[in-house]
């Protein structure tokens, strides 16, 4: 173990909490995928070895990202952020339509699909983490500061709406706590959020999806009066949110014991987006807690690579990409538990995606450049090689 960890650099609690999340998930993803294998007509263990080798993708991505010192990523951030935009509206054109959403493009070498939006989350983070660092001595001017980090928050945000409008939602949140961070004026934010509130409201009521969206605010708000008889009872209304309730109760404390689920047969995607009911169901209320517990402890880990990066850049960074991983996680398990409508949000590491696991894998690998970065200026300064710096470096990279 000791062998392994002196090759990976950076927070040794973060890859830690990865591997623990990254085995759990190989077993409730073996365990979620039974009826998915009966209707395609292959056996569970394909898709487990799938998953295993997406885990492992995933890791070496991981790796590979964390050696890179992050201050690549600032140029790298101009360069995906001209990629994703008219990545994002092919996507609404051209993508391939699952379960009524045109979010994914298919890779024609491959044969795989790929999920835009991904990569829109990773790409408008770092950009605005780059942006934020390099405007600290100008941030309330509006023509030099304000106007680009608006203009880039509300097209993502728009062009990502239209298609998955729970991604969009968590990714306006991460930017606004982002926002804050940097110093942004309450007044500019008011205006942020005032023109994403317009937003919403034309995507929601003129979208392609809004039939979708109303749907299901409708389900979720109307709940109690479906179940008095108020309202007419409609079924794809709440039939996912119900029975991954079913889950939670029949779990208890201690659980069902891996592979014993009964609702993995019934809920539409029990490896994805309802995997945290699975894992209660099997582990009990012990195991969701522990799920909890990982990702508080992540995002902990994160704010303290923040409190120690001397550059802004690495600050923002860490934030930014700790803030998005960690709300999408309770966001995925606040639908499960019937705290939100219910949303195609899958769980950071745990459900079944390639997409998901590889993007957020990269995200990781980032945030622990950051954290390597750290360990390397405390280890020059031990050295008395460069003078300490203790504070963070405003407007620098």
């Amino acid at each position: 173990m000791d062998q392994l960890f002196s090759k990976l650099k950076g927070d040794k609690w973060i890859w830690i909490i990865v591997l623990i999340l990254s085995g759990w998930s190989l077993l409730a993803v073996y365990s979620s995928v039974g009826t998915l294998a009966y209707k395609e007509g292959k056996g569970t263990e394909m898709y487990l070895f799938k998953h295993l080798a997406i885990i492992i993708v995933g890791f070496v991505l991981m790796f590979l990202s964390h050696k890179l010192d992050y201050r690549y990523y600032a140029g790298i951030s101009k360069l995906l952020m001209i990629i994703t935009i008219p990545l994002l509206l092919y996507t609404l054109v051209f993508g391939e339509s699952i379960n009524q959403a045109n979010r994914w493009v298919t890779i024609p070498v491959i044969n795989q699909t790929f999920q835009t939006s991904d990569l829109a989350k990773l790409a408008l983070i770092t950009f605005l983490a780059r942006m934020l660092s390099r405007k600290q001595e100008e941030i309330k001017d509006v023509k030099k500061s304000f106007a680009p980090i608006m203009g880039a928050v509300c097209i993502v945000f728009v062009l990502i709406a239209l298609a998955n409008l729970s991604t969009a939602l968590m990714l306006f949140s991460v930017c606004i706590l982002l926002l804050l961070i940097g110093r942004i004026s309450f007044k500019q934010i008011a205006i942020v959020c005032i023109s994403v509130g317009v937003l919403l409201t034309l995507v929601m009521l003129l979208g392609p999806r809004r039939a979708t969206y109303i749907s299901r605010l409708e389900g979720f708000f109307k709940t109690e009066e479906v179940a008095t008889g108020t309202v007419p009872f409609q079924e794809d209304k709440n039939f996912q949110a119900n029975n991954s309730k079913i889950a939670i109760a029949t779990g208890g404390t201690f659980g069902k014991g891996p592979g014993n689920s009964m609702q993995r047969n019934v809920l539409p995607h029990p490896y994805s987006d309802f995997i945290f009911a699975i894992i209660i169901e099997e582990y009990g209320t012990i195991g969701g807690f522990i799920i909890l517990f990982l990702y508080i402890a992540l995002m902990y880990r994160c704010i303290r690579i923040v409190t120690l990066s001397p550059r802004a850049f690495g600050a923002f960074l860490a934030a930014g990409l700790g803030f998005s991983l960690t709300i999408q996680a309770l966001a995925n398990m606040a639908v499960a538990v019937g705290l939100g409508p219910v949303t195609g949000i899958p769980l950071p590491l745990v459900s079944m995606g390639g997409t998901s696991i590889l993007f957020t894998s990269v995200a990781l690998g980032i945030i622990l450049s950051v954290s390597r970065n750290i360990e390397e200026l405390k280890y020059k300064e031990e050295l008395n090689e460069t003078p300490k710096v203790r504070k963070v470096v405003v407007g620098s990279i």
